[in-house]
């Protein structure tokens, strides 16, 4: 686990922005499970977290459409609800940074850490609104 002094300016990144965070696993589960669209996104402390995923997906929701739910889990500290978080993503492997957008709790769009390493925050932003436009 991680020193939460150390991952509260990333967790706080997330919140200024409009996301809940899931701490435990009933958590992950109601807001999944909620109708409507969720965006959850599994936060890292990683270099690829700072430089693309947070960015691209704080961007993403200046689009006309967007999830009716955002929500947040941090890798590496919140373990159960991340688990519960990555079990409402399968088939895709655990991955942190990822995102993953639920419509009805059922996953419909998902963007591992492979389609975010070395990705421009605006592409992570276009690549999450076009499932936007899709779905929400």
């Amino acid at each position: 686990m991680y020193p939460e002094n150390i991952v509260k300016p990333m967790r706080d990144e997330m919140i200024i922005a409009g996301f809940s965070e899931l701490k435990s696993t009933s958590d992950v589960e109601n807001v999944i499970n909620t109708k409507g669209t969720t965006l959850v996104f599994i936060n890292s402390i990683c270099g690829c977290a700072a430089g693309s995923a947070r960015p691209g997906i704080v961007r993403s929701l200046n689009f006309e459409k967007k999830p009716d739910q955002l929500a947040t889990v941090f890798a590496g500290v919140d373990i159960e609800a991340t688990q519960k978080a990555r079990d409402f993503m399968i088939p895709f492997p655990p991955s942190s940074p990822s995102a993953a957008l639920f419509k009805d709790g059922e996953l419909v769009h998902m963007i591992e850490r492979h389609q975010i390493e070395g990705k421009a925050p605006n592409m992570i932003a276009n690549d999450l609104a076009r499932a936007y436009e899709q779905f929400c």
